[in-house]
């Protein structure tokens, strides 16, 4: 498929297809890494990284897990 590079600001845009977006499963707003392999420019989707805060800011009581109780000390455990 040939497409045109369009100005956006001070940088170069360029529209993905739909069938190319949706079979490399991007989506408005998904974060992509680029990369310049020799004179290609290569787009994959982002590899997620996960912050604890925002891990932990999901934690609510409905999807808490209960405590486990695991007995009394065997060894040189401190409780």
């Amino acid at each position: 498929m040939v497409t045109s590079i369009q100005r956006w600001g001070n940088s170069l845009a360029i529209r993905i297809p739909k069938p190319f977006a949706s079979q490399a499963g991007l989506s408005e707003d998904t974060d992509v890494e680029i990369v310049l392999q020799g004179d290609r420019i290569v787009i994959s989707p982002a590899k997620k990284q996960w912050k604890l805060e925002k891990l932990l800011a999901g934690i609510s009581p409905s999807n808490k897990h209960r405590a486990i109780e695991w007995g009394r000390p065997r060894g040189g455990e401190s409780w």
